[in-house]
């Protein structure tokens, strides 16, 4: 089973303590890579290339930092280029991002298709990037047709790979799939997981990001109340049957949107061994 990781940039010395212990935990399962997310309208300019770094230096770990349209020049991003490229880093995640609240239009480049393309204008092969995949449509999308084209798109632009949002239905993962190949996408799409330990705050996410929590999933986890632990180990196991449907479906390895926790993420993998 391939696995790999999402983590987010720590900004104070606790929250780094707390990175360093989840990563030498994960670490354990010999992920192909791990993945650094980018701060919306550049919040985390300098925490994302420190960490990484951190990363790749202190775990020597292939991390692959999130690369985002919003609030960056042109400029800015060649720069974040040749200083990924001079880490010595080989993979970085090109989205769009999310437009901050107050910021009334994009930067220089208006979709994540547009920053495949200046990646590969500007470091040919150096790079192999990941792009952002929805299987239950892009909340800001029209429709799925529309939602589709664009990962095409983006595909057809010069990416290797995608990662998808996160769901709880394997069927929309598979759909989307099959939709994706039929539209002559032939690299690999890797289902994005994310385990379950506080059902308000996925609430919240999935409100944010357009991930459809199904009725009898959410109904099921707030009957748990302020029950924590059998809420916990009830969502690590359905999490793990989600993902022995998707490996035994053909899905080509399993990122996991950790939020800097082990915990949560281990507890599916332990059920899956």
């Amino acid at each position: 089973m391939s696995v790999s990781f999402e983590f987010f940039p720590p900004k104070t010395d606790e929250q780094r303590a707390q990175l360093d212990r989840t990563v030498e935990k994960l670490a354990a399962h010999a992920p192909s890579f791990v993945s650094v997310t980018f701060g919306a309208g550049g919040s985390t300019l300098s925490y994302t290339p420190e960490t990484v770094d951190h990363l790749r230096q202190r775990h020597r770990l292939d991390a692959a930092p999130h690369l985002s349209c919003v609030g960056g020049t042109r400029e800015e991003i060649r720069e974040l280029l040749h200083r990924y490229r001079e880490m010595g880093c080989t993979r970085l995640v090109a989205l769009r991002g999310d437009l901050p609240s107050g910021m009334g239009a994009l930067g220089e480049l208006r979709y994540a298709e547009d920053l495949v393309r200046l990646v590969r204008e500007e470091t040919g092969n150096a790079f192999h990037i990941e792009v952002g995949a929805y299987p239950e449509v892009h909340p800001q999308s029209d429709d799925a047709v529309a939602d589709l084209k664009h990962f095409v798109n983006k595909m057809a632009a010069g990416a290797d790979s995608a990662i998808t949002q996160y769901f709880y239905n394997a069927d929309a993962y598979f759909r989307f799939v099959d939709a994706a190949r039929a539209a002559g996408v032939s690299q690999p799409i890797l289902p994005g997981v994310m385990p379950i330990s506080n059902f308000s705050q996925l609430r919240r996410f999935s409100e944010g990001c357009g991930a459809e929590i199904p009725r009898w999933l959410g109904k099921r986890l707030a009957a748990f109340g302020d029950d924590t632990d059998g809420l916990r180990s009830y969502a690590a196991d359905v999490v793990a049957d989600l993902c022995r449907r998707l490996l035994d479906g053909g899905a080509p390895e399993l990122h996991f949107y950790t939020l800097n926790l082990a915990r949560p993420t281990l507890a599916v993998m332990e059920r899956l061994r």
